[in-house]
């Protein structure tokens, strides 16, 4: 089914939550299913940043899969109409505790997922986030983040929102390695059940975004 230049957000006001993890995640598997993605960086930290240059040393720079661009929040309100005529998908990792460039990437949005872990700080970070986002009124999505699966806790924060996805994405050093590697799960271990997650986690954006069917396979 055919894309039109759809903007996905990753925001949280809690540094840690995994923002660049699921944004790097996200941008390959949506240019495996042959997608134009354009990836933007507007946290000075540059975590995004880097992780694509370790890909770039790795897959030679032109050949990543990726149109990769690292600019700063105005610029991002400005240039986002020139990225969409030559995207599909567009994801943007969006910095923590800066209100003023979360706003921007939020605005550009046609949907935001918020990465969560199952703690108390980050429970209370994503209720900044999502007024955020509910000022903005653009549709979003939790995603719990480097669960801990049948954990209490993990039961207990799920509960507290209303719009979190279905997919649950796993505690699993196999992302870290894949990262330090400059690619993801779903490249270096395929058939891993972190991969699945992801796989899973890829059907319900588009579920969302594109009205497709996708039957989501459950991870353990």
């Amino acid at each position: 089914m055919p894309m039109s230049h759809k903007v996905i957000t990753i925001a949280q006001q809690k540094g840690g939550s995994g923002k660049t993890t699921i944004a790097s995640h996200l941008a390959v598997a949506f240019g495996q299913k042959g997608k134009r993605v354009t990836a933007i960086d507007i946290d000075p930290q540059g975590s995004f940043t880097k992780w694509h240059a370790l890909r770039e040393a790795k897959f030679g720079e032109g050949f990543t899969g990726i149109n990769f661009s690292s600019i700063s929040g105005w610029r991002l309100h400005n240039e986002i109409s020139e990225f969409k005529n030559n995207s599909d998908v567009i994801i943007i990792d969006s910095p923590p505790h800066t209100q003023t460039e979360t706003k921007t990437a939020i605005r550009a949005a046609d949907l935001v997922i918020i990465p969560a872990q199952p703690s108390p700080t980050d429970l209370w970070a994503t209720d900044d986030t999502m007024d955020i986002v509910g000022n903005e009124r653009i549709p979003y999505r939790i995603l719990l983040n480097r669960v801990v699966f049948n954990a209490n806790l993990t039961k207990e924060i799920s509960g507290e929102f209303s719009k979190v996805l279905d997919t649950r994405i796993g505690n699993r050093i196999l992302f870290a390695s894949a990262m330090m590697d400059g690619r993801t799960v779903t490249e270096t271990m395929p058939s891993s059940i972190a991969a699945l997650e992801v796989k899973n986690l890829l059907k319900e954006i588009e579920a969302l975004l594109f009205p497709v069917s996708s039957k989501i396979v459950k991870a353990a």
